[in-house]
């Protein structure tokens, strides 16, 4: 007979004194020590799960059966056309997806190329990953949350050792409309998890052809001395395979001394730098502001942001982030 250690000793006299069957004691002892063993809390069913996300069961199983009662969606402007769909979740289901995130997904891996949403990394880790190089090969997954659907995040949960329902209520308060909603507290932590296979495949494909990959999001990025077009093709095909797709009109290969913006920020020297047209129109602004003062500025470009100048300092800051030993940026 195997010996159970102390701890699950403790969860079997719980179980006895609450009158729970051997046979069902028998079932929950594995799951626990199974969960324990990898840093994860138990969860044995709804209503437990209503008791460690402090809301009650009628709450959980509104959130699970009717989503859209708690999420705002709207439309935002991409800055190349079209529109971009945000799906934000209420207060208390965002404390849920919280919850979910600091106790579970928080400690599980992502591959070491990705850097979107990720604690100490960011655009500009992106970007400087591919300084200075000769070729640029940017893509772009299309629909990238959207395609990430509900029976990828059920499947993760259950691979981390929880029972069917749990993993499908975990989900479900991850998703809305069968897929990673934009906007949800969870989304970008799950899109990284679950793409991890996907980075490792094109990780070890860039390497073949002796080039650095990178991911943010939904943009991946690959730099070297030579990028082939059969590459391109390749990478298409593995993206493909693992059920997702690219955007084919946002796939560009620059060559030679072209400018490359890789994130928003150029990598084209041996430092990064805003690109050209960003660092100008900033020039410019601060010029005419000091010309004919902030009022008759705004008042002759018709600008009607309320926070205008505070979206101008940030604009200056994340410069000097970007390129801090620039002075004109550090002395505005």
């Amino acid at each position: 007979m195997k010996k159970i250690s102390l701890r699950m000793q403790e969860w079997e006299l719980f179980f006895k004194n609450k009158g729970v069957s051997t046979d069902l004691i028998n079932i929950y002892l594995p799951y626990i020590e199974y969960l324990e063993s990898q840093n994860l809390p138990v969860v044995f069913e709804a209503e437990h799960l209503s008791n460690l996300l402090g809301i009650k069961p009628v709450i959980l199983y509104k959130m699970v059966s009717s989503p859209s009662s708690f999420y705002r969606s709207f439309d935002i402007s991409k800055k190349k056309g079209g529109k971009r769909r945000i799906s934000s979740p209420y207060p208390s289901l965002l404390i849920c997806q919280k919850w979910i995130y600091e106790n579970i997904l928080m400690g599980l891996k992502t591959h070491y190329c990705a850097h979107g949403y990720i604690k100490s990394k960011s655009i500009v880790s992106n970007a400087k990953a591919h300084l200075n190089e000769r070729v640029v090969l940017k893509m772009d997954l299309q629909d990238f949350f959207d395609t990430i659907t509900i029976n990828w995040v059920i499947n993760l949960f259950s691979k981390l050792g929880y029972a069917n329902n749990v993993s499908y209520i975990l989900a479900s308060l991850c998703c809305f409309n069968g897929a990673l909603p934009q906007g949800a507290a969870t989304s970008p932590a799950l899109s990284n998890i679950l793409l991890v296979h996907l980075d490792m495949r094109i990780y070890r494909l860039a390497k073949k052809y002796s080039l650095t990959y990178t991911r943010y999001a939904d943009d991946l990025t690959f730099s070297g001395n030579y990028i082939p077009h059969t590459f391109i093709e390749i990478v298409n095909e593995i993206i493909v395979d693992f059920g997702l797709n690219v955007n084919k009109q946002k796939t560009k290969l620059i060559i030679g001394n072209k400018q490359k913006i890789v994130t928003g920020i150029s990598v084209k020297n041996s430092r990064l730098q805003l690109p050209r047209k960003t660092r100008r129109t900033l020039k410019q602004e601060l010029f005419y502001i000091k010309k004919y003062g902030l009022i008759s500025h705004i008042s002759k470009l018709k600008i009607k942001k309320p926070n205008y100048l505070d979206s101008l300092q940030g604009k200056f800051a994340f410069w000097t982030y970007v390129e801090p030993h620039n002075e004109f940026a550090r002395h505005v």
